[in-house]
């Protein structure tokens, strides 16, 4: 009989992952609670994504659980006041994902201001030949403000300065480590920004942060760019100031509902879209996998988490 752990799979996860957690865990997957329950008492681990987490009345079937590894840095799908409460432990894999996540906020403010991805359509469809394309807008000595300062919001701050924008922050208390202004007001921010990054954690605390009063406060000439969670923003109000010109544009990488987003974003033309990818390379994903795998391993031989958040 293997001694090996039993470990429940939320995600999908590359071939090596898989193969580095069978090496040393029995593993299962998840489809139907019902189905799940003969085996659940024997669980005692769990690897899964940010985005998944570990849906309560999953979490409630699992007595035997110790540990929770989170392939990502979002933890607002998995019960914390209850893992504490149970002594379940949990590790993300926070900061390997920082520079990517980071460039993809880049890429997005890019993106919308250049005008790249209309662009490239009109190219294809042949436009360029009978009319002359759109003037975009320049980057170059804008203000970004950006909502969330932590390990991304500072990186993405450093990128930011090397385009020559000017920059300010939001965070739920100052960095005075960073030359960066600390704004302690989001709405204030908004009005400052011609460009408005979020970059905060999701969860109950920051739902719907960014709604019609923000983006009014945004304004006409204003862009958003979202590489958080889906749901910093309301969605309904987003759509609505997209689709009246009273945002000039956003730039977004998550969404409510995803993958099943909402279909009026795709007749968006003042819009770029991504399908949840800032960390989606192979070289971040690798360190991302390994590191929940250790985090598990270490567990499971008696020794700290290597990245913790309980």
């Amino acid at each position: 009989m293997s001694t090996k752990p039993d470990l429940l799979m939320i995600d999908p996860f590359p071939a090596g992952i898989v193969a580095r957690l069978a090496e040393h865990f029995n593993l299962h997957t998840y489809s139907d609670l019902d189905q799940f329950k003969p085996i659940a008492d024997k669980v005692r681990g769990v690897a899964t994504g940010g985005g998944s987490g570990l849906p309560r009345p999953l979490m409630d079937a699992l007595p035997a659980l110790e540990v929770i590894a989170v392939n990502g840095v979002g933890t607002d799908q998995i019960d914390l006041d209850e893992a504490r409460r149970r002594k379940i432990g949990v590790a993300t894999t926070l900061g390997t994902l920082t520079d990517d996540v980071a460039d993809m906020a880049i890429v997005l403010t890019l993106s919308v201001m250049r005008d790249t991805v209309l662009n490239d359509r009109l190219v294809r469809s042949g436009e360029w030949s009978r009319n002359s394309l759109p003037l975009s807008r320049s980057v170059t000595g804008k203000r970004m403000g950006i909502a969330g300062f932590g390990q991304i919001g500072q990186a993405i701050a450093h990128r930011a300065a090397a385009f020559g924008m000017e920059l300010a922050y939001f965070n739920s208390k100052p960095r005075p480590e960073s030359a960066v202004r600390f704004e302690s007001d989001l709405k204030k921010l908004a009005e400052w920004s011609d460009i408005l990054v979020l970059a905060v954690s999701g969860g109950p605390r920051s739902a719907n942060m960014v709604n019609a009063e923000i983006l009014e406060a945004l304004g006409p000439d204003g862009v958003l760019i979202n590489i958080a969670r889906g749901s910093v923003v309301d969605e309904a109000a987003l759509l609505s100031a997209l689709q009246e010109k009273r945002i000039a544009g956003a730039g977004l990488d998550v969404f409510q509902n995803e993958p099943n987003i909402n279909p009026e974003f795709f007749k968006l033309d003042n819009t770029v879209l991504q399908a949840h990818q800032a960390s989606a390379t192979v070289e971040t994903r690798t360190i991302m996998g390994n590191l929940m795998v250790d985090n598990l391993i270490a567990h499971f031989d008696g020794k700290p988490l290597l990245t913790p958040i309980l």
